[in-house]
């Protein structure tokens, strides 16, 4: 009965070890196996065997986390107290190393953001703290990430969430950004003004221009019938002249007479006292007194008076 005893506690305690000695680790962790004090190395993902006796663990997360860093006073290099507080996130890149040479590392990187931060503001002025935020950031990280990268954790990002400068300077700046929006409204109206006054010259420019063109095109339509009106007349003219030509041609010197004759009647009934009389008329008076001597047979006239 005792040896079936014994057998019993040794199969279990054989099933215990066994329990005890298979470990199942996640796709983000791993494990820092120590052997008898020593470190042999990290193990996982999946299924792992060890030692439950001489082995011991430290369960790593490689996960990317984050550490925020609570309000921090800082001196500016103009003197002025501002307090800052950031976010710093950070990755284990080596699971041995993080485990073994740092022993708390969200104390450490506490400590180590602080008095850099301090570091760095105090190499630059107030104005450049509010804004130059991201050249801040990226000063920040690459600091931070000189110090953990020892420690096997590489600062992937650092990020300030806010910064309060001294009530003074707050008040100052209320009244800066109070002046700032006046100036601006004051030069978005002149603007707006100006714009104005360009679209209205503008318009008045584009009517002066329309009415020039009309005026133009009336002068030019006005000249095109003038032309045409001219060109009309002439060409009345012409037919005409084209027409009396031929019987022209063939009147002589009495059917010339004739005509002055009745021209000079229709003067006479005018009742005009005064009279323009051509120059021509003394010959067409002496061609007339010939016809009339030649002409006995023909009944005298005495003579033609003009008033």
């Amino acid at each position: 009965m005792a040896p079936l005893i014994v057998l019993g506690i040794i199969v279990l305690a054989a099933l215990i070890l066994i329990a005890r000695g298979v470990r199942i680790v996640r796709e983000y962790q791993r494990v820092v196996v120590f052997r008898l004090g020593r470190a042999i190395g990290a193990k996982g993902p999946g299924l792992t065997l060890i030692n439950p006796v001489i082995d011991r663990l430290s369960l790593v997360d490689l996960r990317e986390q984050y550490l925020e860093i609570p309000h921090q006073t800082a001196i500016t290099k103009d003197n002025a107290p501002i307090s800052i507080d950031f976010i710093m996130f950070y990755k284990v890149i080596d699971p041995v190393t993080s485990v073994v040479a740092v022993r708390d590392f969200s104390g450490a990187a506490l400590n180590v953001a602080a008095t850099t931060l301090r570091s760095i503001v105090g190499d630059m002025s107030l104005d450049d703290v509010l804004s130059r935020r991201e050249d801040m950031n990226a000063t920040l990280r690459v600091k931070l990430d000189e110090v953990t990268e020892r420690w096997g954790v590489k600062v992937s990002n650092v990020e300030v969430r806010e910064i309060n400068p001294p009530p003074a300077v707050q008040e100052a700046m209320t009244r800066q950004m109070s002046a700032e929006r006046s100036r601006r409204a004051l030069v978005t109206e002149s603007e707006g003004q100006r714009q104005a006054a360009v679209t209205v010259a503008e318009g008045e420019k584009q009517a002066a221009i329309l009415a020039a063109e009309g005026q133009k095109q009336a002068a030019i339509l006005a000249a095109e019938a003038e032309r045409q009106a001219a060109k009309l007349r002439a060409q009345g003219l012409a037919d005409a002249l084209s027409a009396i030509m031929p019987e022209a041609r063939n009147a002589d010197s009495r059917t010339i007479m004739l005509q002055y004759l009745d021209a000079l009647r229709e003067l006479a009934r005018s009742g005009a006292t005064t009279y323009v009389i051509p120059a021509e008329l003394t010959g067409f008076l002496g061609q007339l007194a010939g016809a009339l001597s030649a002409s006995p047979t023909e009944p005298s006239t005495n003579g033609v008076t003009g008033h």
